[in-house]
């Protein structure tokens, strides 16, 4: 289908990178610019999914004169859902590289980044969640500009769900990276935090993770769902928020925290009366427990 070679490139972005970083840190077993790598892959194939078809003309094709158009000159969908991918990959890969680079290493990689094959497969995944997470930028990109709808109330509403989430996420990260600091300090004892916003979640920045992309895939909606897109577009860009909740809430994210956690603390009482009285992951649900609720 046209939409689908129209992707080509995307994907050949997502993965050729990912394939270069495992082929540099795989025989090093260095697992520190892993999630800086992930970051970096979605910057770079969300500008390649932006510009390819200037880039193409102009390096490849050599038309003469040529050039690479001013980010502003896009519609304005393309302008916030381009800005959106790229302040939130840039936040999060540096946050996480600085975690990484402070803590020496990813305790999640302790074992695997020594397998070969097994470490590549986790570069190769990465690859995947850049595409099929970023899918419905990428998408909305290949709508030459003048053919997007006007911004309507439930775009709005989109870019609002998509701010309110990404503060969300940034205020849990920074409040927990205070605690540490300050529990470094020895400015207090507690065993793990249950203040501000991990007070009314015990995992708040991965709901910030998952309002955010639901919040790009609804602003993404209403140029999916023009003629120029195969019907049915825009729920395929449903496996954005989709996926980043089911890895987050059911596989990488939720799981082996609790695991960790119950390892740790299960006999401690407060450890207990947190998993009790503050809910796994959505704050509005009513009581806490072992499951995403």
């Amino acid at each position: 289908m046209p939409l689908f070679s129209r992707l080509l490139p995307t994907v050949a972005s997502a993965f050729g990178l990912q394939s270069v970083l495992a082929l540099i840190f795989v025989p090093q077993a260095n697992e520190k610019f892993y999630d800086l790598g992930g970051s970096i892959g979605f910057i770079s194939t969300t500008l390649l999914s932006l510009y390819y078809p200037h880039l193409k003309l102009k390096y490849w094709d050599r038309v003469p004169y040529a050039t690479l158009p001013a980010f502003t000159s896009f519609a304005p969908r393309q302008i916030l859902l381009n800005a959106a991918i790229l302040a939130w990959s840039a936040r999060l890969g540096t946050f996480l590289f600085s975690r990484a680079l402070r803590a020496g290493g990813d305790s999640r990689f302790d074992e695997v980044k020594h397998k070969p094959a097994a470490f590549t497969g986790f570069w190769m995944a990465q690859a995947t969640w850049v595409l099929l997470v970023g899918l419905p930028v990428y998408m909305v990109n290949t709508l030459p500009p003048p053919s997007h709808p006007k911004l309507g109330p439930l775009d709005l509403l989109a870019a609002g769900l998509w701010a309110g989430s990404w503060l969300f996420e940034i205020v849990a990260d920074h409040q927990k990276t205070s605690w540490r600091h300050r529990k470094e300090k020895k400015e207090h004892d507690e065993k793990f935090i249950t203040s501000g916003l991990w007070g009314v979640s015990r995992h708040p920045n991965y709901v910030g993770e998952v309002g955010v992309w639901t919040g790009m895939w609804l602003l993404s909606a209403g140029s999916l769902r023009a003629s120029f897109f195969p019907k049915g577009a825009w729920l395929i860009a449903g496996v954005s928020p989709l996926l980043t909740w089911f890895l987050l809430a059911r596989v990488s994210g939720v799981p082996p925290l609790e695991r960790s956690g119950d390892k740790k603390f299960g006999t401690d009482p407060r450890w207990q009366e947190y998993k009790r009285t503050v809910p796994v992951f959505w704050p509005w649900s009513k009581t806490g427990g072992d499951s995403t609720q």
